[in-house]
């Protein structure tokens, strides 16, 4: 009889535990809510040194914001990845990665190519997207389901038609970008209208992808008697475009666009005669709190420092990453729910002020932003100084 009873208390004993291991398990599966985020950006490629950058800023705002409230749960934030690699062809599965990890939002593409591709399956899974620097005006278009932070190319595109026209009283502007490639032409097309429409003349190029020799076009742009070289072009291109004029002693004005906005570019021009000018979403150096956290983070992370190509100097790039991160947690917040939909419509209404300045979405999903700042490269210090804030406010 002794021995039936301890025989029921040890297994009454071994029920216990297992249930109290249970129930211990089951607090813990409760307590440990994540969320994902998407990153989709251009790892490699052509438009990696964009894509890194603007990585590194949705890291870094991770780094100081891991976790969001949610209709009173917390949540840790996940950050999930998919490299669109630059190509076009592959963004579509690269977003379908995203969709089939459960993402409640995503953040990117560097470069409109891909994120005009990949809108029908983030579309279609009802995922919604913030970029955080693609400026095509077709990104958005006709799609409810792609926000943006940045300004488009209708405003990037005039501004930049008005300072070549002003700037340097130019009547001729020899314009370059890499053929097919959505970005270069539609930038092209937009501030090509814009200076014909004040007077002036267009000439226009386009060369291959993966063109390393660029001395024709440095030639075509000098004997036409162009008075600026626009080239709203890709890093790695740009770095080429700008080691080749030195080279041959050309000195045609350099105008870029926001993609020229990168350490790498100031690298080059350090120490040359280039006079290189570029627009750009923001000074980040603006944002003492964002400036001041992100050259810190980039200085004690080896890691981040290899994505910003091996420098602290921030691109305003960087901090649009950054803002469009903070702008998906409020997002998130407002939803009271990780559900796509919830987060999607949540959106429209969000309100921001981040390091780039005060974001807030139109009916098409586009910032209302009328601020184009234009800095010029120090070939002394190899820094950016602002030359001008451009107000447009015809748009």
């Amino acid at each position: 009889m002794k021995r039936i009873l301890a025989v029921l208390m040890v297994v009454l004993l071994a029920t216990c535990c297992l249930s109290a291991c249970g129930n211990s398990q089951q607090v813990h599966t409760a307590d440990a809510k994540t969320i994902k985020i998407g990153v989709f950006e251009p790892m490699t490629g052509h438009s990696s040194f964009g894509g890194k950058k603007e990585a590194l800023g949705i890291e870094f705002a991770n780094s100081k914001m891991s976790t969001v409230d949610i209709d009173g749960d917390t949540y840790k934030v996940q950050l999930v990845y998919a490299d669109n690699s630059s190509e076009i062809e592959k963004a579509p599965a690269a977003a379908q990665k995203l969709v089939d990890k459960g993402v409640s939002v995503v953040i990117g593409s560097y470069g409109s190519g891909a994120s005009i591709a990949a809108s029908k399956v983030f579309s279609k899974a009802q995922i919604p997207v913030i970029g955080a620097s693609c400026t095509n005006p077709a990104v958005t278009q006709g799609n409810n389901n792609y926000f943006r932070i940045c300004y488009d190319d209708d405003l990037q595109g005039s501004a930049l038609a008005s300072f070549a026209a002003e700037r340097f009283n130019a009547s001729r502007v020899y314009c370059l970008g890499e053929k097919d490639n959505t970005y270069d032409q539609g930038l092209i097309d937009i501030f090509s209208s814009n200076f014909e429409a004040m007077g002036g003349t267009v000439v226009k190029d386009s060369f291959t992808k993966d063109t390393i020799d660029f001395s024709q076009y440095i030639n075509k742009a000098k004997s036409e008697g162009c008075d600026i070289f626009f080239c709203p072009v890709s890093v790695d291109y740009a770095t080429q475009i700008i080691f080749q004029m030195s080279r041959l002693d050309v000195n045609l004005p350099l105008l870029g666009s926001d993609s020229l906005d990168d350490n790498m570019v100031l690298d080059m021009v350090k120490g040359t005669h280039i006079s290189l000018h570029i627009s750009s979403f923001c000074m980040p150096d603006s944002n003492a709190n964002f400036y001041s956290g992100i050259k810190g983070y980039v200085n004690s992370n080896s890691n981040a420092k290899t994505s910003n190509g091996g420098s602290d100097s921030i691109s305003s790039i960087t901090a649009m990453g950054y803002d469009a991160y903070y702008v998906a947690l409020e997002a998130l917040k407002s939803a009271k729910s990780p559900s796509p939909s919830a987060v999607r419509n949540a959106l429209s209404s969000v309100l921001y002020d981040g390091a780039s300045g005060a974001i807030a979405f139109n009916r098409n999903g586009d910032a209302l932003r009328d601020t184009v700042y234009f800095k010029t490269a120090d070939t002394i210090s190899g820094t950016w100084v602002l030359e001008k804030q451009q107000v447009i406010t015809d748009q």
